[in-house]
């Protein structure tokens, strides 16, 4: 069975400016990590690794080791302003998942910086098209239409077809990967914290490892390295975050998104 380590990241802003890239609201902020920190993870992980991030086009090429990669979830608009520049000058390229109904939109990446992401090198995909938080409990054809959709708006912006996606929400059910699958969708990313890949029908899934706003250079350089003490940490807190979700239905998103405006306050 083919491993991969994957790391999740969503915007990259100014300190606590939070509402400058990508979705608003504070369950969004908590994957925001600010400019300095974010130098400080790129600096600890190209330290700490050997080998480059690769993309999934090149998986085949990194036979002897476990290979690595860099995905940027949501489609803000700071892959363009703060992300694609600090990857190139390490020669590094990553994974860009746009979430298509949002393009062109405010803090959102454009028609041209999308295809400007192309060319430099980076891998474009979709993020599906409207960002459902829930995605599990959509029907066949409400999945139909959120990969389909955004696939070929993606493909046309950047003018070839486009083959690589993640999922929204951190959901994942066997029908978004089938549903995926017959869209044309290759590789999907979901949001568990594992390294096992697998296969459902055509399409191949890869795990990743959550970057928050909190999280350190240390802890992202050890993810990054395979290092077994925070990847588990990590899975036990996902599987027990993925129980409540279960039993929270809709009012999980609810409660959540009070508690973490409370905390807001209070800090």
């Amino acid at each position: 069975m083919m491993k991969a380590i994957s790391l999740m990241y969503h915007d990259v802003v100014e300190l606590t400016a939070h509402e400058t890239s990508g979705f608003a609201g504070a369950d969004a902020a908590t994957y925001k990590i600010a400019i300095p920190l974010f130098d400080e993870h790129l600096f600890a992980i190209a330290d700490a690794m050997p080998q480059p991030p690769v993309l999934v086009s090149q998986l085949a090429q990194s036979a002897g080791h476990t290979p690595w990669m860099l995905t940027f979830d949501d489609g803000g608009a700071s892959a363009i302003s703060a992300i694609a520049d600090r990857l190139e000058a390490l020669n590094w390229r990553g994974h860009f998942f746009v979430t298509a109904g949002c393009i062109g939109k405010a803090l959102f990446l454009n028609n041209a910086q999308i295809r400007e992401l192309h060319k430099r090198g980076h891998i474009v995909g979709s993020h599906s098209y409207t960002h459902p938080l829930r995605m599990a409990t959509l029907s066949g054809y409400e999945l139909k239409y959120e990969w389909e959709t955004s696939i070929e708006k993606l493909s046309g912006i950047v003018g070839e077809r486009v083959s690589v996606a993640s999922i929204p929400g951190g959901q994942y059910s066997r029908k978004i990967a089938e549903t995926a699958s017959a869209a044309r969708i290759t590789t999907l990313f979901t949001s568990e914290p594992i390294t096992a890949c697998h296969t459902v029908d055509r399409c191949q899934l890869f795990g990743r490892y959550a970057i928050r706003s909190w999280t350190n250079a240390e802890l992202a350089a050890a993810l990054a390295k395979g290092n077994t003490a925070p990847r588990i940490k990590q899975l036990m807190t996902w599987n027990a975050r993925k129980a409540l979700k279960k039993l929270g239905g809709v009012n999980y998103l609810k409660v959540r998104e009070l508690l973490l405006r409370s905390s807001e306050n209070i800090l």
